[in-house]
């Protein structure tokens, strides 16, 4: 199985230049984020930022929906990641007439101690959404939970992927593929032609890709 699935946003370019536009992506391959896992990281996404843009944040949602349209059609289910696939997901379904619901990366400690909010039955197809693929493990944390309730779990779909080899793997593991609408290396082509990183920037953003967990030391 091929692990990372491109989409069908008709035009990829256009939502790499808008996540790039409202800086909901920002690049600094010389002074890096530090990750809370500790991870230094030439890059930082915060899709929510997408929320505040209708046009864009329509872009994000047809292209979800596309792909649901021509590879998913069965669906009945829309699940949002905690807490930032939540406002994507519930705006697909609304827009498709489907159900939705979010999984939180552990269950409540009080109430009824739920891990996964909404109205799920068992038997039903579902597609998880997160706002951005990095590791995998929150969304994949999302498929397994979903899995256990007895949902059938068809993929997991992203805004932007940094299609790490853990997260490949993540994705094999589990048999349940990842589509993303903007591909890691369509964004850093983009960036590259809009002036916004050098050649050396561009090297030093790929290097990271294929080692996070070594970069900057």
């Amino acid at each position: 199985m091929k692990p990372f699935r491109d989409s069908y946003v008709q035009d990829v370019d256009t939502l790499a230049v808008g996540l790039l536009q409202i800086g909901a992506v920002e690049l600094r391959p010389n002074d890096p984020f530090t990750w809370s896992s500790g991870w230094k990281s030439p890059i930082y996404c915060d899709n929510r930022l997408v929320l505040g843009y209708p046009m864009l944040r329509d872009l994000v949602v047809s292209g979800f929906e596309n792909i649901i349209a021509t590879d998913f059609p069965a669906v009945e289910l829309v699940a949002g990641t905690a807490t930032a696939g939540i406002p994507h997901a519930a705006i697909l379904a609304d827009r498709l007439s489907l159900p939705t619901a979010y999984v939180r990366s552990q269950a409540k400690a009080h109430g009824r101690g739920k891990q996964i909010e909404g109205h799920v039955r068992a038997g039903m197809k579902a597609v998880v959404i997160e706002d951005t693929l990095s590791t995998g493990q929150s969304a994949y944390q999302a498929v397994s939970s979903l899995q256990e309730a007895g949902v059938d779990v068809l993929a997991v779909l992203s805004i932007l992927s940094y299609d790490f080899d853990a997260a490949g793997e993540r994705i094999q593991e589990s048999g349940v593929p990842a589509y993303r609408l903007v591909p890691y290396r369509s964004l850093v082509r983009v960036a590259r032609e809009r002036g916004d990183v050098n050649d050396q920037e561009v090297e030093l953003l790929m290097r990271w890709r294929e080692a996070p967990e070594n970069f900057g030391m």
